[in-house]
């Protein structure tokens, strides 16, 4: 009965991205959702793609090692989210770009460093979507007579041929359903039934020690840097921008990502509690993140526990899917025009409203979805790649990004000097303090920083042209969202929620 829900559950997501496939009929829809999704579809959507395996299954893992504390993580991202929502989100969505260096071009000009952050960004987005993907091994080998490679093929075909088939519009249905199976089986079926087994809340504090049940378990240093990589990482990740530049207005975006993240918020605490009876009921198993799957397979009864797979499942295929077309925009919008210009090829893309344009866009994501399914065949252990990507994110990236949000004296030189030393001293200092430690970030925030804000005020502000442009696209979205939509209903009919 889990098998077959599973596989009814892949053929869904195949038949929702080929209906979805009619609605994507230019660039803007294919990568952005036409920039009409209202609150409910934003918020179900936004949720979906932030929480992912890691969320789910390792959520879950750090529950069942260190407790309550194991929610740290998940909450870290929530943090992330909100903070990017309530103070970012609006303006990010007013500028109608596609990509985080289309933002920084146009906030510091030609000369601020953002061709040499598509770059970055690229490598991030790309091996967060091998991280996802290869997670589905976790469970298709579990429940299919799949070993590894066969698990993420299955898995891999499946995300690549609806993100193909409509782009942003069947990843947004897509994660529509996921969403709805990650909270049906993860706070209606798992966390019952498990509390269930352990004897309920009374019966975990009879069969765990105390420290399961202190918020700091886990370590005040490693909360810490929870909290600096995932929920700095919140507020500048391409994939996460993306579906900011999916609302159809900054109301949308601020409120919409608020309601997100305080779901996923208790989403990690749910995950937590779930770890925390595999703790108490299954102490032996020999990894943590089985703690998932266990508790799915033997303490909830068949059908039921398929879902509950199913929403793990889900997870892993909303960041994966979400992580692709990011990393094929970035390509094909910032990385691929760069290399070209680099090679002195000056050849004009196609207009974005036509039909030839749309038709590169799927090119692009049948192209990067076919190799992130290779390297994560070949690349079994890709936390050290993602770790070092994440932290050059966040320490090269992150005080250029920001500040040129908050800071109109912050100038190109300064944002492209910042990100090149932010980014050279977070990898030196991997070379020297270890890939997993946690002092690379911190240098290279600290580093990065300090060269923002004293480049900037050494050399000339960012030339009044080119903030009066930047004020003019804010000024200008604004004035045209009252005009078009004086009531406020703009896009009901095609995002209702």
């Amino acid at each position: 009965m889990n098998v077959l829900i599973i596989v009814l559950y892949l053929v869904a997501m195949v038949a929702v991205g080929l209906w979805a496939s009619r609605r994507a009929k230019n660039a803007e829809d294919y990568r952005v959702a036409g920039r009409r999704l209202g609150p409910g579809f934003y918020t179900g959507t936004m949720a979906a793609v932030v929480l992912g395996g890691a969320s789910t299954v390792g959520g879950v893992g750090l529950g069942y090692t260190y407790g309550i504390s194991g929610m740290w993580l998940v909450v870290a991202i929530a943090t992330g989210l909100a903070a990017l929502s309530l103070f970012f989100a609006g303006r990010i969505q007013s500028l109608k770009v596609f990509t985080v260096s289309q933002m920084l071009q146009l906030r510091y000009g030609e000369r601020g460093g953002a061709k040499a952050s598509s770059f970055v960004m690229l490598a991030y987005t790309v091996m967060l979507s091998v991280t996802s993907t290869s997670a589905y091994a976790a469970i298709f080998s579990v429940l299919l007579p799949l070993d590894r490679t066969w698990a993420i093929l299955l898995g891999g075909v499946v995300v690549v041929a609806y993100s193909v088939l409509g782009g942003m519009w069947s990843i947004t249905l897509t994660d529509m359903m996921q969403f709805v199976f990650m909270t049906v089986g993860l706070f209606l079926i798992l966390l019952p039934f498990s509390l269930s087994a352990a004897g309920g809340w009374n019966g975990l504090g009879e069969r765990l020690d105390a420290s399961f049940f202190t918020w700091g378990g886990m370590g005040t240093q490693a909360i810490i840097t929870q909290f600096v990589v995932y929920g700095f990482g919140m507020l500048i990740g391409q994939d996460i921008w993306q579906r900011v530049f999916t609302a159809r207005s900054p109301q949308v975006a601020r409120w919409g990502g608020l309601t997100s993240a305080a779901y996923v918020a208790l989403y990690g605490v749910a995950g937590a509690v779930i770890g925390m009876t595999a703790a108490a009921v299954a102490p032996e198993l020999s990894s943590p993140d089985d703690a998932f799957a266990t508790m799915a397979q033997q303490y909830v009864p068949a059908g039921l526990g398929g879902i509950v797979l199913a929403a793990g499942v889900a997870a892993m295929m909303s960041t994966a899917s979400g992580a692709l077309i990011a990393a094929a925009t970035v390509a094909r919008v910032d990385v691929v025009p760069t290399l070209k210009s680099l090679g002195r090829r000056d050849a004009a893309p196609a207009p974005e409203g036509t039909a030839e344009a749309l038709r590169g866009d799927r090119l692009y994501v049948l192209v990067f979805g076919v190799v992130i399914t290779a390297i994560s065949i070949f690349v079994s252990d890709t936390v050290t790649a993602l770790t070092i990507a994440y932290d050059i994110l966040v320490g090269g990236l992150l005080v250029a990004i920001l500040g040129g949000l908050v800071w109109r004296r912050g100038t190109g030189l300064g944002a492209a000097l910042s990100m090149l030393v932010g980014s050279v001293v977070t990898v030196a200092s991997m070379a020297v303090f270890g890939v997993l430690a946690n002092a690379p970030i911190y240098l290279g925030l600290l580093s990065s920083a300090v060269v923002y804000v004293v480049v900037s005020l050494l050399t000339r502000p960012t030339h009044a042209e080119v903030l009066q442009h930047w004020d003019e696209r804010i000024a200008t979205s604004r004035r045209t969202r009252g005009a078009e939509d004086p009531t406020g209903t703009a896009g009901r009919t095609e995002a209702r929620s």
